[in-house]
């Protein structure tokens, strides 16, 4: 395990609500336990959460916290709750009042019929029809539907009818069917990124699992905490690098860019980092629907490397043995889709095992639906689906 390092920063994490009361779906109450400072074998002195200090009133269990995060994440398929299933909306997903959002004849998104009702606004651009919301027809061209949706986002960001384009990066996003199909046009990322309720269209990204093995086998894991001045969760935990992928970047290349960028990891270690797969959800809050998918990797780092704070979108690294890392994953400071790929790594190396409560594939929850780029449906809380398309053009 490292040796102290100058900018390695400790913080006191908040045991408090579990990860679920700033997801983004419906809230859940939970106790609260008092932190305590917690002296790790190589001297460090942590502040996180130490259970054995808990004062807490009974709560709910792990498992039951981690079912929670995974059902709301996928939430827009959830029907209403009932006996069978405590975790969903009462009023249930609002898909069955949703418009399809269609170009050139393939299903893309979802748009709500608040927002349908402000694109009636441009008629030569978006048109209503069977239940979805389509381009118009004229606009053939991935260059002439980027063009004409541009034109028409940068008039009601000028007006402020939708205020999450007050976020605009300048930024393309790909807009397709499947990961692997040719782009159908390319729009503004402020349209599509968390808090952006217009199109309900699919994300992607990159995730990267850090990781070192001490010289008995155990593991730890290295954890950022996302600058105070980030748009989207600001100060949570997330994992070693991370980001979106933009229009006309490979994976790799947003691997290699990601892992340089916020923690100044060297490109020979960052091509190290090897594919375990995809993270896929689709979830719904007030801000509309938000279908997603994560490409995660895992990187074995030396147990001298030392992550680096670089562009400023990450305030501290954080170096925690997975145990202590698994603990977190229940409070309230994680992102939580960040959460969610850091239970697949605790699956996929065995620190949560079949006997562990998790109801690990007993059929005893909730199976959701298949994704658009999955070759299988899974149960919870198995959320890794392989893609459907492996000869990606990026």
């Amino acid at each position: 395990m490292p040796g102290p390092l100058a900018p390695y920063q400790t913080t006191r994490l908040t045991w408090g609500s579990h990860i679920l009361h700033h997801c983004n779906s419906y809230n859940l109450c939970s106790g609260h336990a008092a932190p305590a400072c917690v002296s790790r074998p190589d001297g460090f002195h942590e502040d996180y959460p130490d259970t054995r200090t808990t004062t807490a009133p009974m709560m709910a269990s792990w498992s039951e916290k981690m079912l929670q995060l995974l059902l709301r994440m996928n939430n827009f398929h959830l029907p209403a709750a009932n006996k069978q299933n405590r975790f969903a909306s009462p009023t249930g997903s609002i898909l069955e009042t949703c418009l399809r959002f269609e170009v050139a004849g393939e299903h893309v998104g979802w748009v709500t019929p608040g927002v349908a009702c402000i694109l009636a606004r441009f008629p030569n651009v978006f048109c209503a029809r069977g239940g979805a919301v389509a381009l118009a027809a004229d606009l053939d061209s991935c260059e002439k539907r980027s063009e004409a949706v541009g034109a028409a986002l940068q008039e009601l960001r000028e007006h402020g009818c939708l205020t999450c384009l007050r976020g605009w990066r300048s930024e393309k996003y790909a807009v397709m069917a499947r990961y692997c199909d040719s782009p159908l046009m390319h729009m503004e990322r402020a349209a599509t990124s968390k808090y952006s309720r217009v199109f309900g269209v699919k994300r992607y990204g990159v995730h990267i699992n850090g990781y070192s093995r001490d010289g008995d086998g155990n593991l730890s894991m290295w954890i950022a905490r996302r600058s105070n001045t980030k748009q989207t969760y600001p100060g949570k935990l997330d994992n070693l690098a991370a980001g979106g992928l933009a229009a006309g970047c490979s994976i790799k290349h947003t691997l290699v860019k990601e892992c340089q960028e916020e923690a100044c990891i060297p490109e020979s270690l960052a091509e190290k980092a090897r594919p375990v797969g995809t993270i896929s959800y689709t979830y719904e809050d007030e801000e509309g629907v938000f279908p997603e998918c994560q490409f995660v990797f895992d990187l074995e780092l030396p147990t001298n490397f030392r992550p680096q704070i670089g562009d400023g979108e990450v305030q501290a690294f954080y170096f925690y043995p997975i145990n202590k890392v698994k603990e977190l994953l229940v409070c309230e400071e994680f992102k939580p889709n960040c959460a969610m790929v850091v239970l697949d790594f605790l699956i996929r190396h065995s620190v949560i095992e079949p006997d562990s409560g998790l109801e690990y594939g007993t059929g005893q929850t909730p199976t959701l639906p298949c994704q658009a780029n999955s070759s299988h449906c899974v149960s919870v809380p198995r959320t890794v689906s392989s893609s459907s398309c492996n000869n990606s053009k990026n």
